[in-house]
Parts: structure tokens; C-alpha cells; sequence
């Protein structure tokens, strides 16, 4: 069945909707937002054909629900890559453009919704329209990045990509304190490097990781099995990897979150096999002790209070030193993922993930819970975050719990221009509203 056939059914199946609000059917989802389950499931899982790799015009034509792996997998093929690609094999094309991504290679690129050239677009009356930079649905096109699927779903995409060359030689740069840190990164990001990256392990404690496409390597090393990779950026100063272990450096490890399922244990390593050491094995468990209950029937027995922090948030370069004293001072969560981007203003505005044109950002991850005795209103640290993102002129993303007032909520993410396109889009409110799915968790 080719797309044009894949599509006109689908369109089909929401046209006869009677279910009332949409969800989509997935085998795996990045989202740390649990909610109830919906009765209305709409099922994608057909689209998820690589449609075509161009590799004299970089143009990769996909399917929505393409996972970045099948998608990394079928460029390298012809010597390329998708300009940006997220750390995890799991995420989908779709996911990563409706949502917020971020790599190594974004601070050149930008975030992966700055590199799509056109999308068909599925909307809640079953019409599909197909949205560039340049036509009709141009505030679509713009207005699809952070939107989660409230105003349609992506179906087929265009984006853009990049040459490689088979490996990617790292180097490991030791940082005492956060200003040099921050200072060393800003100047490798107007440098020669294909990837920028590093991890805070502790107070003093600053690794930069600057990446390079390069023809021939004297060694690659391998951190889909016994090796874990984030150990690795401590303990030496330079390493090689071929171009898709390097894409993939953080998913055997969920970055480090595998060690809160005790599989950064050689033998646990080996009894799990290497084909189960990756992103899709610690979803399911994590969602298996969402659903059981398991952690927090233990913390209730202990008497510990656990909160769940798991964000993403991009701080302007110059306030990120003072964005991780207080992540110190108030959160301690370790390690830390640092990753700049850079939106251009050249790529457009995209209104309901609005980033300063020209500035370099620093996105920080963190990924863990924080625990005590104490207790502590619901979402105490969460809150101290998004009141701090907010006062240091930052933006998060939206994939997990989010605790802003609709005001907030409006102020920071485009309300106005969000509900300009809801009216346009989804008039009769087929689809979730963005505040209702991502703070309400409705």
C-alpha cells in the first residue's frame, strides 16, 4: 500500500471517530506524563516507511511514526544523517517535530523542527494538508513545534540532512568551575566541531565532549555492551566511535538512568544480553512501576518522599552558570546533561516554543527524583524549576509534569497565537488543548 493509499484510511477511520478526543495507538512514548488512558485510539502504525534519501539535494523524505533509528539507519546508507538526531533510538520523527528535541549538532542546526522542509499534516476533521514554509498553511508549519499533537499529526515529512564521514572522534575537556565551562562551550560552538556536548558530574566537576567527523580511526570503542559511555568521558581525554554508535552513545544507558534499574553491573549486563540494554526495555519497565505502584509502595514503607524530576529546560548561555548554582543548591540531581542550541532566525518563528534569534542557549537535562525524609507539597521541586527557568529568561519542554497557571502557561508557550491556530485547526476541539494535556494531564 503506498503513502497516498496509507493516508486516505487513516483519514478515513478519523472522519468516522465516535469516540470523542484522539489519542494516537504507539508501541513506545517518550512522554513522563501519565494520564488515563482514553477511549479513542488512533492507530499510526503504518506509517512508518523512510520514503526516500536523496543524497545529491540531503532531502530525507519520511513517515511520521519512523522511529530515528530505522530513519538514521536508512540516510547512513548513503553517507548521511539527519541534521539533528535525538538521543534515543526509540523516539519517532513525528514525536521529536510535534514535540521538542535536542542533540550535539544543535547548536548548529538548531532543534529538530528547524530542520523539516514540509509535512502533511492529519487534522481532528480528517483532512489532511500539506504545510511549507512559503504556503497556505505556513502558520501550521510553524505552529506544529511544541504543539503534541492538539493540532493535528504529522503523517510524512521532509527534512533536511547532512553528509558523514564513518567515524566521529571525541574529546573530553575537565572544566573546574561552570564559568569556564559555559565560556569554553560558546567558543567551541563558533568552531570547527559537528557536536557539542558535555555532563556536569558534580560541583567542579565540568566535562565538555567535542565531536568531529573524521575518514579513518586508530580504534572505535564500543558502549552497546559491558562499556558504559558517560563512565568513559572521565577516564580518558579522546575516544572514537563509529558514526552510529556515536548516535547512539546515550541509549544503551538511558543516558545513566539504567543504573536506578541496577544493569550497570557487568553481570547484570551479560544475563540481560546486549539487545535488551537500551531505551525501549527501561520504558517498559519504568511504565510497568507507573501502572504497579512498586517504588512508591516502597518509599511509603521507608518513609521517604520521593519527587520524580525529569526535565529538560534551555537557559540563555549567559544565566546558565547561575541556573546550575541553584540546580546545586536545590535540586542536587546528578549527573547533568548540558547541550547548546541556537535558534537562527533564518529558520522562521516558531511561536509555541519561542527562543531569542541568535542566542545561544544551554539546554540542561535531568533525569532522577529527588528524595527525603521530609515531605513536601506536590511538585515542590518542579515548581522551584519552572519559577527559576522563568526568572533566568528560559523555556522548557513539555514532555513531563508541568505545573504552570493557564496565564503562565500562556505566556511562556504562545497562547494567543496557540489559540489562533486551535480555531483554524481544530474547531470543534477534536484534539486535546495543549495547557489540558501537558499540565492538566487530561
Amino acid at each position: 500500500m503506498s503513502y497516498e493509499q496509507r493516508q486516505q484510511c487513516l483519514a478515513q477511520k478519523i472522519r468516522t471517530n465516535t469516540g470523542g478526543d484522539i489519542r494516537l495507538a504507539k508501541q513506545t512514548s517518550n512522554l513522563f506524563r501519565h494520564r488515563a488512558t482514553q477511549r479513542a485510539a488512533l492507530d499510526v502504525s503504518d506509517f512508518q516507511h523512510v520514503l526516500s534519501v536523496d543524497p545529491i539535494s540531503h532531502i530525507i523524505e519520511t513517515e511520521g511514526m519512523v522511529t530515528y533509528e530505522k530513519l538514521a539507519d536508512a540516510a547512513l546508507v548513503h553517507g548521511l544523517m539527519p541534521a539533528v538526531v535525538p538521543q534515543l533510538k526509540s523516539i519517532t520523527i513525528g514525536g521529536a517535530v510535534g514535540g521538542i528535541g535536542i542533540e550535539s549538532s544543535s547548536f548548529r542546526y538548531g532543534l529538530p523542527h528547524e530542520t523539516v522542509l514540509e509535512m502533511d499534516v492529519l487534522l481532528g476533521n480528517g483532512e489532511v494538508v500539506c504545510c511549507t514554509s512559503e504556503n497556505e498553511h505556513r502558520d501550521l508549519f510553524f505552529g506544529i513545534a511544541n504543539s503534541y499533537g492538539t493540532l493535528g499529526y504529522i503523517l510524512r515529512l521532509k527534512i533536511q540532512g547532512i553528509p558523514t564521514k564513518p567515524y566521529v572522534r571525541l574529546t573530553h575537556v575537565r572544566c573546574p568551575s561552570a564559568d569556564e565551562f559555559f565560556e569554553r562551550i560558546t567558543t567551541a560552538c563558533d568552531g570547527p566541531y559537528d557536536f557539542v556536548d558535555g555532563v556536569v558530574f558534580a560541583p567542579g566537576e565540568h566535562y565538555l565532549v567535542l565531536g568531529e567527523f573524521c575518514d579513518e580511526a586508530p580504534y572505535t570503542s564500543d558502549y552497546t555492551y559491558l562499556q558504559i559511555f558517560y563512565r568513559s568521558i572521565r577516564n580518558r581525554s579522546e575516544d572514537y566511535l563509529s558514526v552510529r554508535d556515536y548516535l547512539w552513545r546515550w541509549d544503551t544507558d538511558w543516558f545513566w538512568c539504567s543504573k536506578n534499574l541496577y544493569v550497570q553491573n557487568s553481570l547484570m549486563r551479560r544475563l540481560l544480553g546486549r539487545e535488551r540494554l537500551n531505551s525501549v526495555t527501561y520504558q517498559k519497565v519504568m511504565r510497568w512501576n507507573a501502572r504497579v505502584g512498586l517504588t512508591r509502595r516502597i518509599n511509603a514503607a521507608t518513609g521517604i518522599h520521593r519527587e520524580s524530576v525529569i526535565q529538560d529546560v534551555d537557559i540563555p548561555v549567559e544565566n546558565a552558570a547561575a541556573f546550575l548554582e541553584f540546580f546545586e543548591r536545590e535540586i542536587g540531581i546528578r549527573p547533568v546533561w548540558i547541550c547548546p542550541t541556537r535558534h537562527d532566525r533564518l529558520r522562521g518563528n516558531y511561536p509555541l516554543f519561542p527562543m531569542l534569534e541568535d542566542t545561544l542557549y544551554i539546554n540542561f537535562g535531568f533525569w532522577d527524583g529527588v528524595r527525603s525524609r521530609q515531605t513536601y507539597p506536590p511538585g515542590y521541586f518542579n515548581r522551584l524549576i519552572e519559577a527559576k527557568v522563568t526568572e533566568l529568561g528560559g523555556i522548557k519542554s513539555l514532555y513531563s509534569e508541568s505545573f504552570y497557571s493557564q496565564d503562565e502557561f500562556d505566556q511562556a508557550y504562545g497562547g494567543e497565537n496557540y489559540r489562533t491556530l486551535k480555531t483554524r485547526y481544530d474547531p470543534d476541539g477534536v484534539l486535546k488543548d495543549l495547557y489540558h494535556k501537558c499540565v492538566l494531564r487530561q
